[in-house]
């Protein structure tokens, strides 16, 4: 009997102690300075375009939070966690702060709307202060309009289109939208391939002058043309040979081209107009390489030669040799050492 008065005695002040620990906790607030949160318009709601001070979202550079010390740890281990994202997102429902009707709404109060954020609640925080303090917030009324669908590719480049149905679509755009500005549709150059056998299915849209995007409810599909062979056969007449030589060969040698009439002779290339002129310009249109061990060659050295097309248009697909039995040519070579090397 005494040993169980003694267990009941142990048990009342152990949860007594832990009472204290967290009535101590819990009276014992603290603050938190949060930087790198964001408020975003939510642009859920197709018939508004929402914009705080003219944009689409706007960083709060620092919101000071308040509560339990534990709390305040468990925000300080979310942070710490993800230190490359934001700290918070949050994002602006105008419907929820009572901002329906279109017109301009100054001086919004952030620390109101920050304070009934979900995000914060469930931390059991409460927000003290926060700069800025104020936004001012747009809302504008959109109308639902039929617009003609264009195809781009992702540089913004017009597509030409076999077949687009429907060749129109209905989005909500602001009244001074023209009639004539198209509903949008961007496709990869995947998504270029895939169009070009088989119809694929995009969703067209409009971009508002901040970067928002509003999409058609209805799907369109899309077929490209085949693609027309934008490279023609060109034969470049006289080709300037250029010599590389290595540091320790300059000044040294000189290279003697037995075949020089095959080195300097006509090049069949594909090209785009534009690469081929460019390929023209350059101030050597074949390359012989020399490397050091060429000195030790005892007879004559063959070597196929570099066609030094220009790199911006290789890069883009827009020029190639064609290959033949003759190309890539190939030279034929000596090195001679020059005088002024044997008398420094």
């Amino acid at each position: 009997m005494l040993s169980n008065v003694k267990v009941s005695k142990v048990a009342i002040v152990v949860f007594l102690t832990v009472l204290i620990w967290v009535w101590a906790d819990l009276a014992l607030d603290e603050t938190f300075p949060v930087a790198g949160a964001t408020m975003i318009v939510d642009e859920s709601t197709s018939s508004r375009w929402v914009t705080i001070n003219g944009k689409v979202s706007v960083p709060i550079d620092n919101i000071v939070l308040k509560g339990p010390a534990s709390k305040i740890g468990d925000i300080r281990r979310k942070i710490r966690e993800r230190p490359s994202a934001p700290s918070f997102e949050f994002f602006l429902d105008v419907e929820q702060e009572g901002m329906i009707q279109p017109g301009e709404y100054p001086g919004f109060d952030v620390r109101s709307f920050l304070r009934k954020s979900e995000q914060i609640r469930r931390f059991g925080l409460t927000v003290e202060s926060c700069k800025p303090a104020n936004l001012d917030v747009k809302v504008v009324a959109l109308f639902e309009k039929s617009l003609p669908v264009q195809c781009f590719d992702t540089n913004g480049n017009p597509l030409k289109h076999e077949n687009i149905e429907p060749a129109a679509v209905s989005v909500f755009v602001p009244d001074s939208w023209g009639r004539n500005e198209p509903a949008r549709v961007t496709l990869t150059a995947r998504d270029i391939t895939q169009a070009r056998m088989v119809p694929v299915e995009m969703a067209p849209y409009i971009e508002l002058p901040d970067g928002q995007r509003r999409k058609a409810r209805t799907l369109v599909k899309i077929k490209i043309p085949p693609e027309e062979d934008r490279l023609k056969n060109y034969n470049i007449t006289t080709a300037t040979p250029g010599f590389l030589l290595g540091a320790n060969l300059q000044g040294k040698y000189k290279v003697e081209v037995s075949n020089m009439n095959a080195v300097m002779g006509a090049i069949q290339i594909r090209a785009t107009e534009q690469a081929k002129l460019a390929y023209e310009q350059m101030d050597y249109q074949v390359l012989l390489q020399i490397v050091d061990e060429d000195v030790k060659a005892p007879d004559t050295i063959r070597r196929e030669l570099i066609y030094n097309f220009p790199p911006e248009y290789v890069r883009k697909g827009e020029i190639e040799l064609v290959v033949t039995p003759d190309q890539p040519a190939e030279a034929q070579f000596k090195l001679v050492r020059l005088p002024s090397a044997d008398n420094p």
